[in-house]
């Protein structure tokens, strides 16, 4: 009798120990999941299913670094880090640089993650001068594209698309020149799924994490 005894309390041990792990990893899959955004004060958005009519990138045509067309095309159904530079910056764009070269260093044989320059003075960033530019800072082609093209495109994408600049409500003309140190995560349907300071260390490591995150849904 004291021998069933000890099976039985051994086996409720056993089941309490699995429950445990069960609810354990329900909590970290839980704590791993990313909000949406989709309004320039960054509110996150816990949805399981996202609607039709949420926000996403917009169709847009560019030009990348080795004078290619690049289009929405070739973001979606890849997981994106964006920004917005200017190569002749000599204040916070160095430093955005050599950070977005540690997320490439990162993934630099996965192929699901694509790393987007936009340049904000495309009238002086043109073609060569971004290939120079991507020789000179070791911007590898098939991970990372610098783009060029209509300035008046890089900007609505910019401000009413990725939200770079975080200014609500406050509505800037095209002759108001963008400039932001944030980094814009994006998903595979071109949603926006995180925010990042492209000059802090530590804000890149969480990006680095959260593309890691976006890879297992």
């Amino acid at each position: 009798m004291l021998y069933i005894k000890k099976r039985q309390n051994v086996k409720m041990k056993i089941i309490a120990f699995l429950l445990a792990i069960s609810l354990f990893s329900s909590c970290k899959k839980e704590e791993k999941r990313l909000p949406f955004y989709d309004t320039p004060d960054f509110t996150p958005k816990w949805i399981n299913e996202v609607p039709d009519n949420f926000h996403q990138i917009r169709p847009f045509k560019l030009i990348n670094q080795q004078n290619q067309a690049f289009t929405e095309k070739d973001i979606t159904g890849k997981i994106c880090i964006v920004d917005f530079f200017f190569t002749s910056c000599p204040g916070i764009c160095p430093k955005m640089t050599k950070n977005m070269s540690v997320i490439q260093q990162e993934f630099l044989s996965d192929n699901n993650v694509l790393l987007i320059s936009h340049s904000v003075t495309p009238n002086k960033d043109s073609v060569d001068v971004l290939e120079k530019y991507a020789r000179l800072k070791g911007v590898v082609f098939n991970r990372w594209k610098l783009l060029t093209g209509d300035k008046n495109e890089i900007y609505d994408l910019g401000r009413k698309y990725y939200f770079v600049e975080e200014d609500e409500g406050i509505k800037k003309d095209n002759n108001i020149f963008l400039h932001t140190e944030n980094f814009i995560l994006i998903d595979k349907q071109r949603h926006i799924r995180g925010i990042y300071n492209g000059i802090d260390p530590n804000s890149i490591q969480d990006a680095i994490r959260d593309i890691k995150i976006l890879e297992q849904e």
